[in-house]
């Protein structure tokens, strides 16, 4: 009898584009077992009239996914790896992270603006407070409003709502088959990502060890080290995806680069430093970076940001 796994997704479409190419991947070079989906609904797709600051983000697009693996109703979750927080449920581990896609934000304006030729006072949408945060710093005159929903529905309402330009992650936007509609790819100096930014993590029961193996297959060495210090940074200063928190880590002949970021909400103070060091000690290196920043004053910020 064909041994099956149970794969838990949410079912937007990109949730579900994701889920699909892991799916194709595994049952390609493991077609002695059988992948089957599970659509899940998460607190996150609910919730789409209010501000995702305003809710907290302790597992919002993930939680669901993980209580139904720790039941045996699934075996493993495919998630966005930017989404997931840096302390998993005991009992449940990231089994594989895949080939990151480009990490950037990107612009997508109908009238075709980059950043620098907004006009004054642009309406620009996003629903991250560390896009919005760092737009401020590099555009103070900006008019920032909060963008909900998935990529389709954001889409439709830049057109509906009369927005100058909003702001989105690149790797949703490319693997939607949008790529056509992107005006500018970000630069980190100005916008540095979100930590786990356009990556695919594959979460699965520790103890489920045939699903390891398997799961083997699809990591990617330098992207699993780039987003563990990136991950440990985060971790370090206990921020989530809702702080504007920003990192980007990259290996460059076998050597770890990574930048980290902590900007107040208005975004008149960003700190930002840099490392660089061995890819064995990526989890020591996210955590110093995040030691230098506290140094530079990251706490006083960040207790500002949890107390609005």
């Amino acid at each position: 009898m064909t041994k099956e796994f149970i794969i838990g997704t949410r079912d937007s479409a990109l949730a579900l584009w994701q889920t699909n190419w892991v799916k194709e991947k595994l049952q390609s070079l493991w077609p002695d077992y059988k992948f089957t989906e599970k659509r899940i609904k998460t607190q996150g797709d609910f919730i789409l009239d209010v501000g995702l600051a305003k809710i907290g983000d302790k597992g919002l697009f993930t939680k669901e996914l993980e209580v139904a693996m720790m039941e045996y109703e699934t075996d493993l979750a495919v998630h966005s790896m930017k989404d997931v927080p840096t302390k998993l449920p005991e009992g449940l581990t990231i089994g594989a992270i895949c080939r990151r896609e480009e990490p950037f934000d990107v612009v997508l304006s109908p009238h075709g603006y980059k950043l620098s030729e907004l006009p004054l006072g642009a309406k620009v949408g996003t629903s991250s407070l560390r896009r919005k945060a760092q737009l401020l710093h590099y555009r103070p005159d900006l008019a920032i409003h909060d963008l909900r929903g998935n990529l389709s529905t954001r889409l439709m309402k830049m057109e509906r709502d009369d927005f100058d330009a909003i702001i989105l992650a690149a790797a949703g936007v490319k693997r939607m088959g949008w790529e056509d509609r992107i005006t500018e790819y970000i630069s980190p100096e100005i916008s540095l990502p979100a930590v786990g930014q356009g990556a695919i993590g594959i979460e699965c029961r520790d103890d489920d060890t045939e699903l390891l193996k398997v799961l083997s297959s699809l990591e990617d060495e330098d992207s699993r080290d780039a987003i563990l210090a990136e991950r440990a940074f985060l971790g370090k200063l206990e921020g989530g995806c809702q702080i504007p928190i920003g990192a980007l880590g990259r290996i460059e002949d076998e050597t770890l680069y990574l930048d980290g970021l902590v900007a107040s909400l208005d975004g008149k103070k960003v700190l930002r430093s840099s490392l660089s060091g061995s890819r064995e000690e990526a989890v020591d290196l996210g955590k110093k970076l995040a030691d230098a920043l506290l140094q530079m004053g990251a706490g006083e910020i960040l207790e500002e940001v949890r107390g609005v």
